[in-house]
């Protein structure tokens, strides 16, 4: 056995560290006091939408910049990408004229896209594999669903833990507001071009947003005290974890190659969780790292132990490629997108419904 295969053997035993654990002080490109522009979210569950911020009535607050899954899609596609691309099986799926690589999809191995094509009964046989826990055959599929979590919830109800999480916050924020003025390029409705419709404006006077003239650009139309973005006075921060205490539940049905398997994982995990994700999160937030608050890197034991942890991207990566080769990547392959197989899970789904219905009101 190559010694480099062994060299983070360590990390797999059940007496090593329960996680690595990475923490990056981060800054706005246009200076510690920037503004930046954190995600948005819709209306539902009685939030009213927009930031995501606890505040916990002390004048100290945190914000969501870019929540888990949102980290996690920006780094999975990384292993679509040259030297990264045959440590996995590239699956693609031919959606109409639109092609979707597994990497891509939001719900991973439990996405609708796969799930409704010539991989179904693969996938099902695989998730149903990792449930009696042998997740052999979903590595020969889709590792990385066991890499940023899946969860198999419109079939099998396999559920895959994140091994990598990250996650980027803001601390003790001062919101922002902000508003523009659109101006059209000719005053239609006043030169006669158009005629002014009876339902252009509220009870007001102002002219409704919604209302087609507005929305094709036919009106002055103005937008007042909209999101403007925050000033982090406390603070932005990335955390990351790498759940080695999770990782070394993973099986793969003979004692023999559960090894093999961990170690596949890990590469894939190690690569991932060393990757420098871009800092452009969206129009208005580009984040760098702060210069002046040293970057974190810690082995985290169950005792409650902190280690400083040394591994680079270079080291992880060349891990990775002899892990994977060792373990045997699996085939990649090109399918269709099967309309009838989507047709009757929406059946299948609609009589579950039907019969759940049912046996409550018994």
């Amino acid at each position: 056995m190559s010694d480099l295969l062994k060299k983070f053997d360590a990390w797999l035993e059940d007496k090593g560290p329960a996680a690595l654990v990475i923490r990056e002080h981060l800054m706005p490109v246009e200076g510690s006091d920037g503004v930046l522009f954190p995600s948005t979210f819709a209306a539902g569950d009685g939030f009213v939408g927009g930031y995501n911020i606890d505040d916990f009535g002390n004048g100290k607050n945190i914000c969501l910049v870019d929540s888990v899954g949102s980290q996690a899609n920006r780094i999975e596609p990384l292993f679509a990408k040259g030297k990264y691309a045959g440590l996995v099986p590239q699956i693609v799926v031919k959606a109409g004229d639109k092609s979707v690589n597994l990497l891509e999809a939001g719900h991973r191995a439990g996405d609708a896209i796969v799930r409704c094509s010539a991989l179904q009964q693969d996938l099902q046989k695989a998730f149903n594999d990792v449930r009696k826990g042998n997740a052999e055959a979903l590595a020969k599929i889709a590792p990385t669903s066991l890499v940023f979590g899946a969860w198999d919830s419109r079939d099998t109800q396999a559920k895959l833990p994140r091994l990598i999480a990250s996650t980027i916050r803001a601390f003790d924020i001062r919101r922002l507001t902000r508003s523009a003025q659109y101006v059209p390029a000719a005053d239609y409705v006043e030169e006669g071009l158009l005629e002014e419709p009876a339902d252009l404006k509220d009870a007001q006077g102002r002219v409704k947003g919604k209302h087609p003239f507005a929305q094709r650009g036919f009106v002055h139309v103005p937008a007042s005290g909209s999101h403007g973005g925050v000033i982090a006075t406390g603070g932005i921060r990335r955390d990351a974890t790498l759940h080695l205490a999770a990782l070394r539940l993973l099986g793969a049905g003979e004692e023999t190659k559960t090894p093999i398997l961990r170690r596949y994982i890990l590469g894939l995990a190690m690569t991932a969780f060393t990757h420098s994700p871009s800092g452009y999160l969206r129009q208005g937030c580009n984040l760098v790292l702060d210069p002046d608050k040293p970057r974190e890197f810690v082995e985290v034991y169950g005792d409650g132990r902190r280690t400083p942890a040394k591994l680079s991207h270079g080291d992880a990566l060349e891990y990775a490629e002899v892990a994977a080769k060792t373990f045997g990547v699996g085939e990649s392959r090109g399918v269709n997108f099967d309309t009838d197989l989507a047709k009757k899970d929406v059946s299948e789904d609609k009589k579950t419904k039907k019969k759940a219905a049912g046996t409550r009101a018994i």
